[in-house]
């Protein structure tokens, strides 16, 4: 092990920003559609490495939602390979399972 990590931690404070992000754009995380659609947005601008420059405080909620779900992304696969299975509650896996449908549709 590389060293200690406080991976709930880190899920719990990352979901807590993607649930403040998530009232910010009016993301119902219980519509399934709609968090897919999110996801497969969030994967469309990492894959184009779209460039931002918005004033909209909705754009940059969305921006930042964004970069936040890369940040859980890594926080699971950093943990999985320690063989410790991370995750957060309700929001989290909510969008975790739309990101991770979004890529295997690809």
């Amino acid at each position: 092990m590389a060293g200690f990590e406080h991976y709930a931690a880190e899920a719990a404070q990352l979901e807590i920003e993607i649930e403040r992000k998530g009232i910010a754009l009016g993301v119902d995380w219980d519509n399934d559609v709609e968090v897919r659609l999110l996801a497969r947005e969030a994967i469309n601008r990492r894959v184009a490495n779209a460039d931002f420059s918005s004033d909209s405080p909705e754009e940059l909620a969305r921006e930042k939602l964004f970069g936040l779900s890369l940040l859980m992304l890594k926080v699971m696969q950093e943990s999985a390979d320690e063989n410790i299975h991370t995750h957060g509650g309700k929001v989290w896996k909510s969008f975790a399972r739309a990101l991770w449908a979004e890529h295997q549709a690809r």
